[in-house]
């Protein structure tokens, strides 16, 4: 190992550590309570309760608005002075965000007296103000992750967040099989499906439609680079997962809340929409399912721009083999990228229903309300970024060039 590999990872694991701890830190407000709480309890009552939440909301929603409005997209595209007005706008939002869900959570919190000894309004102001500094504390913590450790900080946080809930559900599960609650057959249905879903994710985050392309002999300043060829690699899935499951949930709930707001939470038909809209319910599968499907086309479309490349092919004398470059190397990359899109969204679809599956037919264990088939592909995705970057840190010389 590197002397620059191991300080990485040294560096990376204290940023973790430190992550850690400050779940342990209550939030300004918070008295000595003589309540027993778990570690997952605490967490929800520390200065990192939200999370790096509203921050990943923030980006959604500035990204969302580019997919439609071409000076948006273009200002993301312009370079470092684009991408720091973005960035500014995104944290802009994400206090926003960050305030209104603290001050909502610290309300709530300050009605248990055995919490919050003295729940006056300047306890609930600084309870808001310690959580939103704990949001940006983890936005400073995961940049600092992803310049100076291993593996990209958002990426890593989240995926801490996930694991950390792994032992508590593995020995809830074991307790209710000792009890007899629960059969031995169903416990190893589920280890043998997530073992199979982890290769499976494996796999489709590593395969690409690679597609040849050729390079004309051509003069760089006093070189002459020589023909030759190479391939562009297209990925199944280039929608992620994040932008996809966490815009789906709002195409309905938003116009809900908006009724809910105008004819009141207690009218007969809005109370029936939300009842069938329920995690685990018929509807909420299909809808869903529709959404992310359609959702994974949209933002490829808004990652992958066939008519970008095709021009920076053609400025480079490249072409694809067997297609004329400019619009027919564009619609050729089109059609390839929607076939590609069409296997990238049925897998995005398939682990979004992991839980509404489990749900609808009662063959769920208990656990935790974030280990789904999301969280384990950003888990599985961020250890394969980590894996990639050893690799690279470790063919690389102190000087930048590699070995």
């Amino acid at each position: 190992m590197s002397r620059e590999l191991a300080r990485r990872i040294a560096f990376t694991i204290g940023v973790l550590l430190l992550f850690r701890l400050g779940t342990q830190i209550p939030f300004a407000g918070m008295g000595a309570s003589s309540l027993s709480f778990s570690a997952e309890h605490v967490g929800r009552f520390s200065i990192f309760a939200l999370g790096i939440f509203p921050y990943l909301s923030a980006a959604i929603v500035i990204r969302l608005p580019s997919l439609v409005w071409q000076g948006l997209s273009s200002l993301e595209r312009s370079g470092e002075r684009g991408r720091r007005r973005i960035s500014g706008y995104t944290l802009i939002l994400t206090f926003a965000f960050g305030a209104f869900q603290a001050y909502g959570y610290a309300s709530a919190v300050r009605t248990i007296p055995a919490l919050v000894p003295n729940p006056d309004e300047w306890s609930v102001l600084a309870a808001t103000a310690s959580v939103v500094g704990g949001v940006f504390v983890l936005i400073w913590l995961s940049e600092q992750i992803t310049r100076h450790g291993i593996g990209n900080g958002l990426a890593l946080l989240l995926s801490v967040n996930f694991l950390v809930h792994i032992p508590g559900d593995v020995a809830g599960i074991a307790g209710l099989l000792q009890s007899g609650e629960i059969s031995g057959d169903l416990v190893l249905v589920h280890a043998v499906f997530w073992f199979a879903l982890v290769a499976l994710i494996v796999f489709v985050e590593g395969a690409r439609r690679n597609v040849r392309v050729e390079f004309a002999e051509r003069k760089v300043g006093e070189r002459l680079l020589p023909a030759c060829s190479a391939v562009l690699p297209i990925k199944i899935n280039n929608a992620g997962f994040l932008v996809p499951a966490t815009v789906a949930p709002w195409i309905w709930f938003l116009p809900l809340a908006g009724l809910t707001y105008i004819f009141g939470a207690d009218t007969p038909w809005v109370a029936a929409a939300y009842r069938q809209l329920e995690l685990g319910t018929l509807a909420h599968v299909v809808l869903g399912s529709v959404a992310v499907f359609v959702l994974a086309f949209v933002y490829t479309a808004y990652v992958v721009d066939p008519e970008h490349t095709a021009q920076s092919l053609a400025a480079r004398d490249g072409s694809i083999t067997g297609v004329a470059p400019g619009e027919a190397t564009a619609g050729y990359l089109d059609r390839v990228v929607s076939l590609t899109t069409v296997v990238g969204a049925v897998y995005l679809t398939a682990l979004q229903l992991i839980p509404e599956v489990f749900e609808l037919y009662r063959i769920g264990l208990p656990y935790s309300m974030i280990i789904d088939g999301g969280a384990a592909l950003v888990v599985v995705c961020t250890a394969l970024d980590i894996k990639t970057q050893v690799r690279d840190v470790s063919l690389t010389n102190p000087g930048g060039v590699r070995r």
